[in-house]
């Protein structure tokens, strides 16, 4: 679709990158202001999980899977790797098989999920600790990205097939009106400005973000190295806490119960924000985290203790070949505090604000900015 419209979207990270795509399939000339030289920030610093089953019934149910359908298409068109592996969230006490039975006795319908058995469970992965098993929730929705591959690429796969231009290492400092302004004195005028510049929300409209209900959160992650031989752990695995953690699971009654066991039996669990996960890219490298802190100004600094909390977890569940690390880092992403599940503003009739998916970006943005942009 060709036109003389034009569109500028503020930062390359997966919101931008969605946003961008929507409009160049609206027809508009798309031009995207990076101000680093790539991507750096939160959307390679994650799983690379698109995350359906997480997501609760209703809107942020339906972009996630709109969002799975788009990441398969760009991922087929551009040659990027991706599986489509599933999830299985594992069960070792009562009261996570309660939780699990009641999910899927209330979604079985809607979603393509289903109880499986120690023996099938096993079966879907190898990973799996056997010890104390009871059984688990299998989904098969989920898709894994490597997001360091993944996002540079999409943002080739934009310039290359929507002739979306961007412009890295170019801070826009400044919005008056129609118009952008860069630290180096450029400047550029659109029909439409959408500004998804993740949780560097200092920068354009300060005293606009001072007055929401918004804050920061710092996570922590690991990588391990290849395991042997290629080894697959097959699904992305998951243990109770992260049925804590996912807006999904609060439909199940027996999730309160479980919250009480657990924050008496794990208290600085709780205390860090922390819910274990493991996602395998195409190196057969494992991903794993993470904790959640809150606020606006974080200690630059990973702690270790932290990150003995993540493997202790993990090894409830998981057994690799290779628990060798190969790095670790933090990431810092912008969340509402109300419970809204992303921030969507217009400052005024040319500027958007779309911001704050909080640790859904990868899962939500695709379907979620090709509905905010559906109307334009």
């Amino acid at each position: 679709m060709k036109s003389n419209k034009t569109a500028i979207v503020v930062g390359a990270g997966i919101v931008g990158l969605a946003c961008a795509r929507a409009l160049a399939l609206k027809g508009y000339k798309v031009t995207v202001y990076e101000r680093n030289k790539r991507a750096v920030g939160a959307s390679i610093r994650n799983f690379g999980m698109i995350w359906p089953i997480g997501q609760p019934e209703g809107r942020a149910y339906q972009w996630a899977r709109r969002s799975r359908e788009i990441w398969q298409e760009i991922c087929d068109s551009a040659g990027i790797w991706y599986a489509p592996s599933g999830s299985l969230h594992l069960a070792y006490s009562d009261a996570e098989l309660a939780v699990m039975e009641e999910f899927t006795g209330l979604y079985e319908r809607e979603r393509p999920c289903l109880m499986l058995s120690t023996g099938e469970t096993r079966k879907k992965s190898e990973a799996v600790n056997p010890r104390g098993l009871k059984g688990a929730l299998w989904s098969a929705e989920e898709l894994i990205v490597d997001p360091r591959e993944a996002i540079p690429k999409v943002a080739l796969y934009l310039q290359e097939q929507l002739n979306v231009e961007f412009k890295w290492g170019c801070c826009i400092n400044r919005i008056d009106d129609a118009t952008v302004y860069s630290g180096a004195g450029e400047s550029q005028k659109a029909d439409k400005i959408y500004v998804c510049s993740g949780a560097d929300f200092e920068t354009l409209y300060p005293k606009l973000f001072g007055s929401l209900e918004i804050t920061k959160c710092k996570l922590q992650m690991m990588r391990l190295v290849t395991q042997p031989e290629n080894w697959s752990i097959g699904p992305s695995l998951c243990g109770g806490l992260s049925m804590l953690h996912y807006k999904s699971f609060a439909a199940a009654a027996a999730t309160e119960e479980l919250r009480k066991i657990l924050e008496s039996e794990l208290p600085e669990y709780f205390k860090w924000g922390i819910h274990v996960m493991v996602s395998q890219n195409g190196k057969a490298e494992l991903t794993i985290g993470d904790s959640h802190e809150y606020g606006l100004c974080h200690d630059p600094f990973d702690r270790q203790h932290i990150n003995e909390l993540i493997l202790a977890y993990l090894k409830r569940f998981a057994t690799f070949k290779d628990w060798g690390l190969l790095e670790s880092w933090n990431g810092v992403y912008a969340k509402m505090t109300n419970g809204e599940d992303h921030l969507l503003l217009e400052p005024n009739s040319n500027v958007t604000i779309l911001n704050a998916l909080g640790g859904a970006g990868m899962t939500l943005s695709f379907g979620l900015a090709e509905y905010c942009i559906s109307s334009c």
